[in-house]
């Protein structure tokens, strides 16, 4: 068995679709962030490549303005909200792949129960089971500065009915991404 770690996939518009071309039996597995801090994290990865210059308000107050370069395509660095709109590009997925070979994860079931998640994985690709797991910290980094709360708030606000959308799709509990 292959496997290709790639996030962006997911978000752009007619990968689905080549991935299905060139197998339509793949099997995805989806790993979704609470969207408030992946956009916060995607803004630091850039600064910390020295590609983003503005200050998180600013970029997120922005986006729009400066995806607009990248028309008709989608924006791959200042696409820090856009790609948290995540029940649209699951349908992208769902459209090409049955629901059974999609697996969506939510980011902290790795961290919380990284055995039981890794195993359910497992399952999904049918493959034998880890006996056990030293569990690791990988692309993670401390950020210079925290999101300030006009931020959180702002993309709370922006994010809530996409978050509570997901719960219903998901069948997911994620108050946990509205009041952190």
């Amino acid at each position: 068995m292959i496997g290709e770690a790639t996030p962006i996939y997911m978000y752009l518009h007619d990968v689905p679709r080549r991935m299905w071309e060139y197998n339509p039996n793949l099997k995805l597995i989806v790993v979704l962030r609470n969207p408030i801090d992946r956009a916060y994290s995607h803004w630091n990865h850039m600064r910390s490549k020295k590609v983003e210059n503005l200050s998180f308000w600013e970029a997120i107050q922005n986006e729009q303005q400066r995806c607009r370069e990248a028309l008709p395509y989608q924006h791959h660095i200042y696409s820090y909200v856009d790609r948290g709109f995540y029940l649209e590009q699951l349908k992208r997925l769902w459209f090409y792949f049955s629901k059974d070979n999609v697996l969506v994860l939510k980011n902290e079931s790795l961290r919380e129960q990284p055995l039981a998640t890794l195993n359910a994985v497992c399952d999904f690709l049918g493959v034998n089971h880890f006996a056990s797991i030293v569990p690791k910290e990988v692309h993670s980094r401390s950020y210079a500065l925290e999101m300030s709360d006009r931020e959180r708030d702002y993309l709370r606000n922006l994010f809530e009915l996409e978050i509570r959308g997901l719960e219903q799709v998901l069948g997911w509990d994620c108050r946990s991404w509205l009041s952190e």
